[in-house]
């Protein structure tokens, strides 16, 4: 099967495409045959190792000194299911499935399996394959930090990065919680984020809403880029702020899966994707990321020969 193969850290040079060896499932996996994964943040930073300071020890002991150890990058899937172990009870080929293989890694390749009880669940019937791929890393993390901040209905939320992969989820999911929500982006991004059903938009390069008055009750820094000092001015006094740029790791389950296909069966969430690549272009796909400016979500399609 093809695959993109990371040997270093580094720029998005490093990746190449390779032919290796398919998979095969062991007795309690499925064979996935994927047909859509993402190019996230979290991807260049592991390509890239951009790590904290504080984090760069730990993470290195995890992916790898000199090099990534899973040489496979990726972790976000949508595909289906080609084969299953003969232990497996609730898959059976033919199921079209999305999930996340964390740290495990390995979705930057046209097949990939996964335990039975790993984050694996039914695709939304109503979703693609490219924007159910979307789900396991933007939705699953802006899920977990929200309810991190025990996010209420009335309650007034702040979205900073509200128009990126994780900030467009959440936007969306504070929604559907009852919240009244503010999202804060570009000049460029503001009709975006107002589509999505924020209630008020407000531009950073012209507006610092520490400055404005208004006080939130969840401040979720989506971007990892402003920090609790900055925000604590704009909190209520019993109000939370929380960050992708902390240590913290948002936990991925496939409890948090199905809550977010309810959610898309609801018809109260939506994949922004802003560009789709096939996998012989990750290397575009990766400098795009690099470059900081997406909307939502990039995509990498899966073409297969046979």
């Amino acid at each position: 099967m093809r695959a993109v193969i990371a040997t270093k850290y580094g720029s998005p040079d490093v990746l190449q495409l390779k032919e290796v060896a398919k998979p095969a499932p062991k007795d309690n996996e499925v064979l996935i045959r994927i047909f859509a994964t993402t190019v996230s943040s979290g991807d260049v930073r592991i390509r890239s190792f951009t790590s904290p300071i504080v984090a760069w020890l730990p993470m290195r002991m995890l992916l790898g000194f000199t090099g990534p150890r899973k040489k496979i990058l990726g972790s976000a899937l949508a595909g289906e299911i080609e084969a299953v172990g003969k232990d497996v009870k609730q898959f059976s080929p033919g199921d079209q499935v999305f999930g996340t293989t964390g740290f495990g890694m390995g979705t930057h390749a046209e097949y990939k399996c996964l335990p039975e009880d790993g984050v694996l669940a039914k695709k939304p019937d109503s979703m693609t394959y490219e924007e159910a791929a979307a789900l396991p890393f933007g939705a699953n993390t802006a899920l977990y930090f929200l309810k991190k901040a025990n996010i209420k209905s009335g309650h007034k939320v702040l979205i900073y990065g509200a128009s990126g992969s994780v900030g467009t989820f959440a936007v969306q999911l504070a929604k559907h919680f009852g919240a009244e929500v503010t999202g804060v982006c570009s000049a460029t991004n503001v009709e975006l984020v107002t589509s999505l059903g924020a209630d008020k938009v407000i531009d950073y390069t012209q507006e610092d809403f520490t400055e404005s008055g208004a006080l939130y009750d969840v401040i979720f820094d989506a971007v990892g880029k402003i920090s609790k000092s900055k925000c604590r001015k704009a909190l209520t006094p019993n109000g939370t702020y929380v960050t992708v740029g902390s240590t913290d790791i948002a936990k991925e389950t496939t409890e948090n899966l199905v809550f977010l296909k309810e959610v898309v069966a609801a018809e109260n969430m939506k994949t922004v994707i802003d560009k789709c690549y096939p996998l012989e272009q990750i290397v575009e796909a990766h400098r795009y990321v690099d470059a900081g400016h997406k909307k939502g979500n990039v995509v990498i399609t899966v073409a297969h020969n046979t």
